[in-house]
């Protein structure tokens, strides 16, 4: 147990004085499975996003934070609570797992604080009348998917908020309509940063694009961007990709509305904003040409140096995310940092930087060293001793550079050594057996068996509504939908 003991005692007291007294704004948007390399300050030189990389050069950039879940849901518990896969409550990625009642998040810990607190997007952690809501965490308002299967769609025929369906507009699910979601749940966004303008406030921005069904309006402004692009008027490359990369830069113009907000109400000074992926991403729109994918989201443009895998499993393809800061008068602007965490560390990070508790029971440890400079913070930048990832039959460690990884139940240990190998290819196991054990003694402590919690409808009735609503309620959608469930006859 000596490990864990360790781990407990480095985020227990992880505050400072600096904190005392300050309670800044807190902007915190996680794109739906946006890539490392997807965006145009990486050499990304397809896909644009003018605002993003604006706001990484007037802030800090990391190259490496690292998602605490391959998958949507887990990651979202990962984040809200501070713990890592081995502890927390929502593992699988089924959509409606729930945080039990208990369970202190992230919101709940700035709400004592007295800050506003809103949560704009995709939730993840608890479907209706169930007891992981996000207005029984923390939150005061939560608007938009409880749900992950109802979020692909950007036509639904309602989004929720605080588990009371709100109507859109002319949409029945599925792929077009007439409100866009994405549309609506930004606009309410906005409004709760003006409603709360004169007091602290926490607004939780987990977009939905450009994961889901790949659907943006036709008079979306970011097309413009485009216009003079060749590849954009290639037959040959999917409408579905050139959608994608719209997707994009509409999320680009967003931040960039969000900035122009806070200057607006002149809280430049007083609001951090994070901008940040949620898992690695996918090798979407895949050809004979395009191995890796027509964006390539786990290809270095400038060196060609690929990390393996993509979302749904614990190689670097499914952990590495983009993830960017930005606080005038407090972040240094220009940094880039090599720092290495995951999503859990966001939760005490965020609970220093606003003066608010730290759970004991947490995995996390504050950055805010490296964010604010050790000097302001009274520290030093800690370190975890070791990193640890579980989903499904998959088991990861990671200490420095060395990363262990079990791919399925049973099977081998592989090991590599990531400063040397970033593509994880050689595998080292049989080379450095000492580490190996090290590793693997480290993932055998870190494992608990999942608590999740509970619906307290039995039948699920709203949480089964919600994820037909991605197909809508027409018979010819419902029966769809239940031919996609049935097995294929053999």
């Amino acid at each position: 147990m000596r490990f864990i003991v360790a781990l407990i005692t480095l985020t227990a007291f992880a505050s400072s004085a600096w904190s005392q007294g300050h309670q800044p704004n807190v902007i915190y948007l996680m794109a739906d499975e946006l890539a490392y390399y997807e965006l145009s300050h990486m050499g990304n030189f397809r896909i644009k996003t003018p605002n993003i990389d604006r706001f990484a050069s007037e802030g800090i950039r990391f190259t490496n934070a690292l998602a605490a879940s391959p998958v949507c849901a887990p990651l979202r518990c990962n984040l809200m609570t501070g713990k890592h896969a081995g502890n927390a409550s929502v593992r699988a990625n089924d959509g409606g797992t729930p945080l039990r009642a208990d369970e202190v998040t992230i919101a709940t810990l700035l709400k004592e604080q007295g800050y506003a607190t809103g949560g704009f997007g995709k939730w993840g952690c608890g479907g209706r009348d169930s007891t992981g809501v996000p207005e029984k965490h923390g939150f005061d308002v939560f608007f938009g998917y409880y749900d992950q299967v109802h979020a692909h769609s950007f036509y639904p025929p309602y989004l929720i908020r605080n588990s009371e369906e709100v109507p859109l507009p002319g949409n029945n699910g599925g792929r077009k309509g007439q409100t866009y979601a994405q549309y609506t749940i930004f606009e309410e966004a906005v409004q709760f940063i003006r409603e709360n303008s004169k007091k602290p406030f926490f607004c939780y921005l987990p977009f939905t694009p450009p994961h889901g069904m790949f659907d943006v309006p036709a008079d979306e402004p970011a097309w413009k961007l485009y216009q003079k692009e060749a590849w954009m008027k290639d037959p040959k490359v999917p409408q579905d990709a050139k959608n994608y990369a719209v997707m994009v830069s509409m999320l680009d113009r967003q931040l960039g509305e969000i900035m122009d907000l806070i200057k607006e109400l002149r809280l430049e000074q007083n609001t951090v904003i994070f901008f940040t992926g949620d898992n690695g991403g996918q090798d979407r729109f895949k050809s004979k040409d395009y191995p890796r994918g027509y964006f390539g989201p786990n290809v270095c443009p400038s060196t060609g140096v690929e990390f393996r895998g993509g979302k749904g499993n614990l190689y670097q393809g499914g952990l590495k995310i983009p993830f960017l800061v930005r606080w005038p008068g407090h972040v240094t602007a220009g940094q880039v940092s090599d720092h290495l965490f995951y999503q859990p560390d966001v939760l005490p990070t965020l609970s220093e930087i606003c003066g608010a508790r730290i759970p004991s029971d947490v995995d996390g440890i504050s950055i805010a060293p490296t964010l604010l400079g050790e000097g302001m913070t009274g520290r030093p930048q800690e370190e975890h001793f070791m990193f640890y990832w579980e989903y499904g039959q998959q088991v990861a460690v990671r200490q420095k550079n060395w990363k262990a990884i079990q791919p399925k139940r049973d099977s081998d240990w592989e090991l590599y050594d990531l400063e040397k190998d970033p593509s994880e290819g050689r595998d080292m196991a049989k080379y450095q057996p000492a580490i190996l054990a090290r590793l693997t003694e480290f993932a055998e402590q870190s494992h608990r068996p999942a608590r999740p919690g509970v619906f307290l409808d039995p039948d699920r009735v709203r949480h089964q509504r919600d994820r037909q609503a991605k197909f809508g309620f027409s018979t010819q959608a419902i029966e769809a939908a239940q031919r996609k469930k049935m097995p294929k006859k053999k």
